[in-house]
């Protein structure tokens, strides 16, 4: 008995001190700039307009878009409908670490019959034998060790984890959204500029023919230029081949994949992207859904990792116990008056109630139990790098983004520049034309030049729009980040 005390005693202070080594911790402020490399020309964003972003493009189309897909996309309804399951699996794990116990009841009736051998009136031999049990059985685990408490945490940050992770997916949804309607915007404006070039070019093409046909130019001209107009044809082609294509992922995103592709208002033309916002990168750890998604994952996995060090120490349980049995069996009774005896029905009803407790050590366990805290440690371990890594590629993300918009801005604002000037030439060789001092060519030529520029200048600006877009997502917008809390 002593040595068997002695070897309880040096596991349980083996198991503390393993216990105490075990736990980790971490900092979820992360080492980032004070700022992005990136000029801002704007203020900062407010939570709330970063929350509903599309708000800022000030476009009544985009914001019913953007409404819509988040009532009945079929990605908004799979994303609600995961949040409900990973809420009631929450529910499940935090219900199993409280007191378990099931009200257990049985009833039999027996009849007897004498087959055999002697009976008399007043010791009857068989008859009705009635038996009624009835128990509460509880298991109670005293948390004396934190392993309960532990494990309400998991949940919580598994929940956590999982609804980070679903509304990641609604802030891309809402992305994906915008981007298409922008470039559904730009290919509507990209189409009228190249049904004008197809023009420009038929208009080339009959004026190097009739040069031709006169003997004042060369036929090679004509042939050039109405290998020019093909081409424009073909754009033109391929151009409303992408617009009915763009159409029909932008009614699939907003959950009306079948209806028709022109059931889409599109715009002929394109707004300002939003100036470049100030930002601060450690906004990230609060606003971006797959940083606060990687800290969850840490959290549940170091809480994991406690939990293997806490599997060392012993386990106390409380299981009281109470219950009733009601017997009804022949018997016989006594008359007092007349003093004699006859048969009956004898019924009786216990009550009872049990106080135990038990207590489990895992003494032969502990190497194993060892061993699986360490790798239950160096998981944590590597959750912990993998939550750097993401708040490091969120930083990227949001600074190429911020560096992107503003590049786009400066390219609209040099390609407006050049447009202007390319219409003020186009409108000059017309006005030669007009006035009998330059010929068709050249004017349509100038045109033609002007046209190009102008298709430029559009596909800058939605590529400007869209750049915005990725920049509020890569901010941690399109999500209401300030009703989801940690639990």
């Amino acid at each position: 008995m002593p040595r068997i005390r002695r070897l309880i005693t040096s596991v349980l202070m083996a198991s503390l001190a393993v216990g105490c080594a075990g736990a980790m911790r971490h900092d979820p402020e992360a080492h980032l700039p004070a700022g992005y490399e990136a000029p801002a020309t704007a203020p900062a964003l407010a939570g709330p307009q970063l929350d509903r972003w599309w708000l800022i493009f000030n476009d009544p189309e985009l914001t019913a878009l953007e409404t819509e897909a988040l009532s009945r996309a079929p990605d908004a309804r799979t994303a609600y409908a995961r949040l409900a399951e990973s809420g009631a699996v929450k529910q499940g794990q935090i219900a199993k670490t409280f007191p378990a116990g099931s009200i257990s009841g049985t009833a039999s009736k027996e009849h007897e019959l004498n087959i055999g051998g002697n009976q008399d009136s007043l010791f009857p031999i068989g008859g009705d034998f009635v038996t009624e049990t009835a128990s509460l059985n509880v298991s109670w685990e005293i948390d004396l060790f934190g392993r309960l408490a532990t494990q309400r945490k998991i949940a919580n940050a598994d929940f956590a984890a999982t609804r980070f992770d679903i509304e990641g997916a609604i802030a891309s949804l809402t992305a994906n959204v915008a981007s298409d309607y922008f470039q559904a915007t730009g290919l509507t404006i990209q189409i009228q500029d190249a049904r004008e070039t197809v023009r420009i070019d038929s208009g080339l093409t009959k004026v190097a023919q009739e040069k031709a046909d006169r003997g004042l130019g060369a036929a090679s001209d004509a042939d050039r230029v109405a290998g020019d107009q093909a081409q424009a044809e073909a754009q033109l082609i391929s151009l409303q081949s992408q617009l009915h294509a763009v159409r029909r992922q932008l009614l699939i995103l907003i959950g009306r994949g079948t209806a028709p592709t022109d059931s889409i208002p599109i715009r002929d033309f394109t707004d300002e992207a939003p100036a470049v916002p100030t930002a601060v990168p450690g906004d990230l750890l609060m606003r971006r859904p797959d940083v606060r998604e990687a800290d969850a994952q840490f959290r549940s996995q170091a809480g994991t990792a406690h939990l293997a060090h806490l599997a060392i120490f012993p386990t106390f349980t409380m299981q009281p116990n109470v219950g009733l049995t009601r017997t009804v069996q022949p018997s016989v009774g006594y008359n007092v008056a007349t003093q004699t005896l006859f048969p009956e029905q004898l019924a009786t009803s216990i009550g009872f109630w049990t106080l135990a407790g038990g207590v489990s050590q895992p003494v032969l366990d502990i190497p194993r139990l060892l061993f699986e805290a360490k790798a239950q440690d160096a998981k944590t371990r590597e959750t912990a790098i993998a939550y750097e890594k993401t708040v490091q590629t969120a930083y990227g993300e949001a600074e190429n983004a911020l560096v992107a918009l503003d590049a786009a801005h400066r390219a609209v604002g040099v390609l407006t520049t050049g447009e202007a000037r390319a219409k003020v030439a186009s409108d000059a060789a017309q006005r030669r034309y007009n006035m009998g001092l330059d010929d068709l060519t050249n004017a349509l030529t100038a045109e033609q030049s002007w046209r190009a520029t102008r298709a430029a200048l559009t596909a800058q600006r939605v590529a400007a729009l869209q750049s915005a877009v990725t920049t509020y997502k890569a901010l941690g917008g399109g999500w209401a980040y300030t009703t989801t809390r940690t639990p």
